[in-house]
């Protein structure tokens, strides 16, 4: 029975008919794309861990994300606005200029040798380059790897050992407020650390600071893209790898996430109907980097394949120069869509909590906030929908997943949102709370969160030359289903709530309890901007909630006064099981570059244990500055 038959409108009609017929679903999901031949099946269960998508389809997505827009008589159209609050400039391309830039570029690397299947790293800022290279790797069918710029030599050169690319794409530096970030020394370390060596580097030189090159390896960005000769777009299978991207693997070995060309395609070209509910011509902002998978997937696949205008941000929430850069960029541009991460919004209610940057500018035409990298709490999302009066969806998904597990969908009438809910299950995914033996929990019951297989397209096939280890990470846990890692629960009306992952559930004197519900409750207190609780280890409980919080600007409170009224809101909404009683103030939150607070890190200082530097750390000082709080 299909949505229509059973008289089911919108989201739950859509969910009937993908479950009714899961390969006839993304079957006609694939026809908004073009394809060199087209899949004559949608997914084949014998194929790889799980089963492979459009296992015989041929395409390729520079095509569908440039050229089949410029065909269609759209060359015009602005594809890409570039505003750099750090640069004081603001540029566009058109789609036809876009399309030509990426050729070329294309043409430049396939001289030097680049082929499809070989390897490229990406090492840049937010620059129009960056995607200009993204694509260019894409129109090849050559594999790109964005590391994110400025991450340190060593973790640079992990990850060109284990991608040996034939080339790396770089910029001479970064900017960051109040600071310039040399890329090229970093650079040239992590090749010298690197067993691997790339045959050559192409370097954009950048004003702010250039570097010097080495002579034979290092060629200059802009000559060898300006001398390219414009190349064709590369036919690929629909299987054959379009990126890989690192995360941090818990043995101190990255993760090569690895996305395929077809599937990843196919879902987020219909994604940003179907979720964020824009279509051709609408601009669409996410506000992240080209560095993480958001920018990846959000920044420049979806919107382009959809035939949006997409923007690319280089500057902060705050303090480039001030709370109002996000609204600004909304308002100047007539961003539809906004996709940003909760801790920026945090940030920006610390320095502005009476929204009076905000109402400095003309939001007409900015529709929604979407949220994402990590669970919101409710009083943030509830503040800033107040602030905007536009909904506030936060949506769920991984860096494996590369597009939302749970949300709120625009495009088929679903965005009621429910503050600390990461919405309902995308089609595709089919999200169950398991026990510890990988039973099925019955609804609003806390678990592992898991996905029944096979993972839908655009999910990662497998880790890069390391089959055995994605086997280990993700679907040997629990047969059958693709272990997320996250702690949460599937609602009586279908919602799902992401507590935390699965270490952030906490085990006192015999209750597990998420720490993720605390920091709900502690963020709702009116002095807090922001806030991380973490499990500490107790001789007599096992493990005791310990409070790390951030205060909003102006609120100048006694740290004692501030705990107690803590544990009184714990205790009231929790109870007195969690035995909350430990607050610290500090004055920030040690966090990624893309704004994920390092609980990992903070329960390794609240244990007095040694807590090495995360290669992702935004700053490392921050976290001598936790220890002085803790007293660690």
């Amino acid at each position: 029975m299909d949505g229509h038959q059973s008289g089911l409108t919108g989201y739950d009609a859509e969910m009937a008919r993908w479950r009714a017929d899961p390969e006839g679903w993304w079957m006609q999901a694939a026809r908004g794309l073009d394809w060199s031949r087209p899949p004559s099946r949608a997914f084949d269960a014998g194929l790889g861990a799980y089963g492979r998508w459009f296992p015989d389809g041929v395409l390729n997505t520079c095509h569908n994300a440039l050229d089949r827009h410029v065909a269609a008589g759209r060359g015009e159209q602005t594809a890409l606005i570039c505003d750099s609050p750090m640069t004081g400039t603001v540029a566009t391309l058109t789609y036809a200029e876009l399309r030509d830039r990426v050729a070329k570029l294309a043409g430049a690397l396939a001289a030097r040798g680049v082929a499809k299947g070989d390897r490229v790293v990406v090492y840049m800022p937010m620059v129009p380059e960056a995607a200009i290279a993204m694509l260019a790797c894409a129109r090849l069918g050559a594999i790109h790897s964005v590391v994110f710029g400025g991450f340190a030599a060593a973790e640079l050169a992990a990850r060109i050992a284990d991608a040996t690319p034939k080339a790396v794409i770089a910029a001479s530096c970064g900017l960051e407020p109040g600071r310039i970030v040399a890329y090229k020394p970093l650079l040239d370390a992590a090749i010298g650390l690197s067993p691997h060596k790339p045959d050559f580097c192409l370097v954009l030189q950048r004003d702010q600071l250039r570097c010097d090159m080495t002579a034979g390896r290092d060629f200059d960005y802009a000559a060898e893209e300006a001398a390219g000769a414009p190349h064709p777009c590369v036919d690929v299978a629909a299987t054959d790898p379009l990126y890989i991207l690192y995360t941090s693997g818990t043995t101190g070995k990255p993760k090569g996430i690895v996305r395929d060309n077809g599937g990843h395609a196919v879902a987020l070209h219909h994604s940003m109907r179907m979720i964020y509910g824009v279509e051709a011509g609408d601009v669409y902002w996410a506000a992240s980097d080209v560095g993480w998978v958001v920018g990846h997937s959000y920044i420049v696949y979806a919107p382009l394949l959809a035939g949006c205008t997409t923007v690319l941000f280089e500057g902060k929430p705050v303090g480039t120069p001030d709370a109002g850069t996000f609204w600004r960029v909304c308002a100047e541009h007539g961003v539809k869509v906004l996709f940003t991460a909760p801790t920026a919004i945090r940030a920006i209610r610390k320095e502005d909590p009476e929204g009076a940057h905000m109402r400095r500018h003309d939001l007409s035409k900015l529709e929604a906030l979407f949220l994402a990298g990590e669970r919101c709490d409710p009083p943030t999302a509830i503040w800033v929908g107040e602030q905007l009066g536009k909904p506030v969806v936060d949506h769920w998904w991984q860096t494996e997943t590369g597009w939302a597990i749970t949300a709120g969908f625009r495009g088929l009438g679903l965005f009621e949102p429910r503050p600390g809910s990461g919405g309902k299950p995308s089609p595709g995914y089919d999200v169950v709370a398991l026990d510890e033996a990988g039973r099925e929990l019955p609804r609003g019951t806390v678990g592992s969160l898991a996905v029944r297989l096979p993972l839908p397209p655009s999910c990662l096939p497998t880790l890069w030359n390391a089959e055995a280890r994605f086997r280990e990470a993700y679907i040997s846990t629990f047969p059958g289903f693709y272990d997320t890692s996250d702690a949460g629960m599937v609602d009586e009306d279908g919602y799902v709530w992401v507590m935390g992952r699965t270490d952030d559930i906490i085990n006192v004197a015999g209750h597990r309890l998420s720490t993720g519900a605390m920091e709900e409750v502690v963020a709702s207190h009116p002095d807090v901007a922001e806030c991380a609780v973490v499990g500490a280890q107790d001789s007599l409980k096992g493990q005791i909630p310990l409070a790390l919080v951030v205060l909003k600007a102006g609120a100048n409170r006694q740290e004692a006064d501030v705990a107690k009224e803590l544990a009184a809101l714990v205790r009231e909404r929790i109870g007195p099981v969690a035995a909350f009683r430990e607050a610290r103030i500090v004055a920030r939150l040690p966090k990624t570059r893309s704004g994920k607070i390092l609980r990992a890190t903070l329960r390794k200082i609240a244990d007095g244990q040694e807590a090495p530097v995360p290669a992702t750390i935004d700053d490392p000082a921050i976290l001598d500055e936790v220890r002085e709080a803790l007293g660690r």
